[in-house]
């Protein structure tokens, strides 16, 4: 990947050290750096101007562009020269008066409650047995009971540790019933964790040993903290989460790709149906804005009607 000029350069390491952007973030900020330097390759930093922001954006979109990746690329140029005019000694920032492209603002796709408990329930299938089937089952539990990004699910600790250099970010808490969360922009929060995803996660805790290579206490600390491992002992990567998801909603005859992130879209859709409190459906999601919430829903909002536990289809079902 081709090297950004040194302001650039500096502008996402503060991103990574002191704002805490995640990986994928910053990797897209850096693609969208080097398509403006791309653009104006006879511009220096210091000659920017808004007509040259505006060259960029109408480059971008007749090579194809749609909206939604334009917008985020004069974010991440807006960003940076809001960072680096006050350093640099200009006298404004040349991104701060172009406006993004509309972006369309469709409902996500969301799975309904009976496609939803079938994926879960997993009718005419045989229970989860093997260790690989029961890290799936429970993986899949907390990401319909907590909301959480794919990242959030594959960050946790089965417990919060700290062992040298390693410190937990995210940690779950299965006696309390709830999980801690390091979110996007660094925001710690608290979801809880519903009983049928309590009892996912004990059965898998029983059988996460067995798991090939299972790491010890003695050796790197951050796959021994991990709540979810992969076959050879490591922390689970994402894409894995989402292949065995695949899977299972075929195996369980749904008609339709779940992603991981669509069990996420149903737990904010379903109790949005529920409870109708938008408010505290965008702190369990962690959102910053509460616009973001709202696309789930085009319901009235009036008032909080249930908590939790009244609310998500799973979290109050008696168990066997």
């Amino acid at each position: 990947m081709n090297a950004l000029p040194e302001p650039m350069e500096q502008w996402l390491e503060y991103l990574r050290g002191n704002r805490r952007y995640s990986s994928h973030t910053l990797q897209g900020y850096r693609q969208d750096l080097q398509h403006l330097v791309r653009l104006q390759p006879d511009a220096s930093l210091h000659s920017y101007t808004e007509n040259h922001i505006r060259q960029s954006v109408a480059r971008l979109h007749a090579q194809g562009l749609q909206p939604r990746s334009l917008a985020r690329a004069l974010a991440a140029w807006r960003g940076f020269f809001q960072w680096w005019a006050p350093r640099a000694g200009l006298a404004h920032n040349p991104a701060a008066g172009v406006r993004a492209p509309k972006i369309p603002r469709s409902l996500p796709k969301a799975l309904s409650v009976e496609q939803a408990q079938v994926l879960l329930d997993r009718p005419g299938l045989p229970e989860p047995k093997t260790p690989i089937e029961c890290r799936d089952q429970a993986m899949f539990e907390v990401l319909y009971s907590s909301g959480l990004r794919l990242a959030e699910l594959v960050s946790l600790d089965w417990r919060y540790l700290r062992n040298g250099q390693y410190e937990s970010q995210s940690w779950i808490q299965l006696e309390e019933g709830e999980a801690t969360i390091l979110g996007k922009g660094g925001k710690k929060r608290s979801v809880p964790l519903g009983s049928m995803a309590a009892r996912a996660l004990n059965r898998w805790l029983q059988e996460r040993p067995k798991l090939a290579g299972a790491p010890s206490p003695d050796s790197d600390p951050d796959p021994y903290a991990a709540l979810f491992l992969g076959a050879r002992g490591q922390r689970i990567s994402p894409r894995v989460v989402q292949r065995q998801l695949n899977r299972v909603a075929t195996l369980a005859g749904l008609p339709v790709n779940v992603h991981p992130h669509s069990l996420r879209h149903s737990f904010a859709s379903h109790l949005l149906q529920s409870a109708q409190d938008l408010r505290a459906v965008q702190e369990l999601l962690g959102h910053s804005n509460i616009s973001t919430t709202q696309i789930y829903t085009r319901l009235d909002f009036q008032h909080l009607a249930k908590a939790y536990d009244q609310a998500h289809p799973r979290a109050g079902r008696k168990q066997d």
